[in-house]
């Protein structure tokens, strides 16, 4: 009796037996070299293409590579899909579309086969992956310790002399750490001039990607999906010297303290850099920030530019690697030795407002680094009012309780001012200086205030509502502080909330 098609009987046949038992016997073989020999043997097998997609990564391998955009989207939306067969596989997903010829089958027999083998490959994956990632937390604790040269010679990439870090914190931490794990498939060999470590330190995930002076932006791009999937917070820092590895990890620490909902992956660059700094005149500007910050080197800034970047001395202290005794006791020392109290919000605005200047320019003499700095000032000059002349060193150092004249008391910078906190009704304005004033605490604020915690909360929603800002963010309110010193007609005193009886206040 015959039958219109060749499935059932090659199904069943003794040659349709003998096929698929070829077929099985050419996925293993190509299983035991590598997944993307698996994925291309079942192409070859249905004489179509074949994408193993995952959710972050997207196509981990893919034959032939055209066939990738296709193979994802077939996995993200299947009914679109119908003649595409799909098969769960290692936490991915399995796709194959053979040629019209194929019998189903016979495609259903690959993508079966395929499957369980990538499956046995992720598990002897799974079962190597402990030792993996401990030593990849080993490899990360040596760049930390500042053991460069060992860790390259072990990685052998003599051309790895960058890293960029990156800081995950978040509650699903290990399942995202299995995920970005997988998505990225770290080697300890280098791989296009580039290796990727990873490791959960104290809490959280750190990701170092060392390479030869640039990325190539797949590192970041897997991050940003994984904290969205996840619900992960990321700080990102570099690409910097390997030697200054130490810097790379406090800065995206500092730079992860800053990170939201709405903008879950921050540069390390982005925190701090102002709308304030390019309004500011160069000259004067870089002189009083040099002037000010000549009694401390480059270890003391980068302390405290942690330290005013991620709002607190613990978190600073999350951030070096040190014990928050050893952080509160150096901004101690760092207090005495500029000589102005560090616990005054206006200090610290000013603080932070030094360590953000521009690099001095360079002597008469040094032509150097002329052609960029002359740049750094064309870029400037569409923003920044002219330089007034150099005025001589004054007899006297300059101290951080105040500003020179001249430097925010312009045009510009009072536009700016008007333009981030005009507007403010009179009793937001004076809750958020004084909740500014007690360096973002709610309770001292509030009985400074006369007014329960729960009214000062709702009064800081609406200030953050009506700034655009967030008031997390330790370097904006240090902006807001200066915008509203700036815009100041009144002492913005407690004393001066409009009230109306008890703890109420009256709309002005």
């Amino acid at each position: 009796m015959s039958s219109t098609g060749t499935t059932d009987h090659e199904a069943t046949g003794p040659r349709g037996a003998r096929h698929e038992r070829d077929a099985a016997d050419r996925l293993l073989r190509a299983a035991t070299r590598s997944g993307a020999h698996l994925i291309a043997e079942a192409a070859s097998l249905v004489q179509g293409w074949a994408v193993l997609a995952d959710p972050i990564a997207g196509a981990v391998y893919s034959t032939p590579a055209a066939a990738a955009a296709d193979g994802v989207h077939a996995a993200a939306a299947p009914r679109e899909h119908p003649h595409c067969t799909q098969r769960p596989a290692a936490g991915a997903v399995l796709v194959l579309a053979a040629a019209p010829t194929v019998p189903p089958g016979h495609a259903c027999h690959v993508a079966t086969t395929t499957a369980a083998l990538l499956e046995v490959r992720g598990q002897r994956a799974a079962e190597l992956r402990g030792e993996q990632m401990r030593l990849h937390t080993t490899l990360i604790r040596l760049l930390l310790a500042g053991h460069t040269a060992a860790v390259t010679e072990t990685l052998g990439g003599n051309r790895l002399t960058h890293v960029t870090v990156y800081r995950l914190s978040g509650v699903d931490l290990p399942t995202a750490h299995e995920v970005l794990w997988r998505a990225v498939r770290p080697s300890l060999a280098p791989y296009a001039d580039a290796v990727t470590l990873m490791g959960r330190r104290d809490g959280e995930l750190v990701v170092a990607e060392l390479h030869h002076g640039g990325d190539d932006g797949r590192i970041l791009r897997l991050v940003s999906r994984l904290s969205e999937r996840h619900h992960l917070l990321a700080g990102l820092a570099g690409p910097l010297p390997l030697a200054e590895m130490p810097t790379a990890h406090s800065d995206a620490a500092a730079a992860r303290h800053s990170a939201t909902p709405d903008r879950r992956v921050v540069p390390a660059d982005a925190v701090g850099a102002s709308r304030l700094t390019p309004l500011l005149p160069t000259a004067p500007y870089t002189r009083w920030a040099e002037s000010v910050l000549r009694p401390l080197s480059p270890a003391h800034q980068h302390l405290l530019l942690v330290w005013l970047r991620t709002g607190s001395k613990p978190r600073a202290a999350a951030a070096l690697g040190l014990s928050a005794g050893t952080v509160r006791t150096r901004i101690r020392d760092l207090s005495r030795l500029l000589g102005a109290d560090l616990e005054d919000a206006t200090v610290r605005a000013h603080l932070l407002l030094a360590l953000r200047a521009p690099a001095p320019a360079p002597a008469p003499g040094d032509d150097s680094d002329s052609d960029s700095d002359s740049s750094n000032t064309r870029s400037r000059s569409g923003s920044s009012p002219p330089d007034p002349p150099v005025p001589p060193d004054p007899p006297h150092p300059p101290r951080l309780e105040s500003l020179p004249d001249g430097l925010l008391d312009t045009e510009a910078v009072r536009t700016w001012a008007v333009g981030l906190v005009g507007g403010l009704e009179p009793h937001l304005r004076i809750a958020l200086a004084c909740w500014l004033r007690h360096h973002a605490r709610t309770a001292p604020a509030a009985a400074a205030l006369h007014v329960h915690r729960t009214t000062l909360a709702g009064w800081l929603t609406q200030c953050a509502e009506h700034l655009a800002r967030n008031l997390a963010d330790a370097t904006v309110r240090a902006e807001i502080h200066l915008a509203l010193k700036a815009t100041r007609t009144g002492p913005d005193d407690p004393a001066a909330l409009p009230r109306r009886g008890g703890r109420t206040y009256r709309r002005l």
